[in-house]
């Protein structure tokens, strides 16, 4: 059995400050973007232009200032959206602990998941579930199958 001594963690420098990207696999990034701006609410980075038959795309999420999110600095971190060589996403994986049901990777959080998931009715979505834990969650997928959550604490 292990002592308090054993785990004990040495104070020091943070190595880790932060996320600045989740890398998404899709099959069409320039139909992604789009997805995922009328969903989520997020802005190509202005890196690429957004066109078809793009390969890869930044998509980064308004800061609370209003603005789009700095990488140096950003609290949430961006999305970097990549053509795949399979037949796009499959970000998920099957958690033991829920009876072996896929499970998001991700999960965001939002002040108004009632206007979200609204939104998502409207615009189609794949709403995998939803659940009232320590706040409301929605389980969502993208057009290529990624998993994501949204939480309102």
């Amino acid at each position: 059995m292990q002592t308090n001594e054993e785990t004990k963690v040495e104070k020091r420098l943070r190595d880790i400050t932060g996320m600045t990207c989740i890398y998404v696999p899709v099959s069409d990034v320039y139909e992604s973007v789009k997805w995922y701006q009328k969903n989520l609410g997020c802005q190509p980075a202005d890196n690429h232009e957004v066109e078809p038959g793009m390969k890869m795309a930044i998509m980064r999420f308004f800061e609370a200032d209003g603005n789009t999110s700095d990488p140096a600095t950003c609290t949430i971190p961006a999305l970097f959206l990549h053509e795949s060589a399979e037949e796009g996403g499959r970000l998920g994986f099957s958690w033991t602990l829920d009876g072996g049901k896929r499970h998001a990777v991700g999960c965001f959080i939002t002040p108004h998941i009632q206007e979200l998931f609204e939104r998502f009715k409207e615009n189609g979505v794949n709403i995998i579930g939803e659940r009232v834990t320590c706040g409301p969650n929605i389980t969502f997928a993208d057009p290529d199958g990624n998993m994501w959550e949204i939480w309102q604490p």
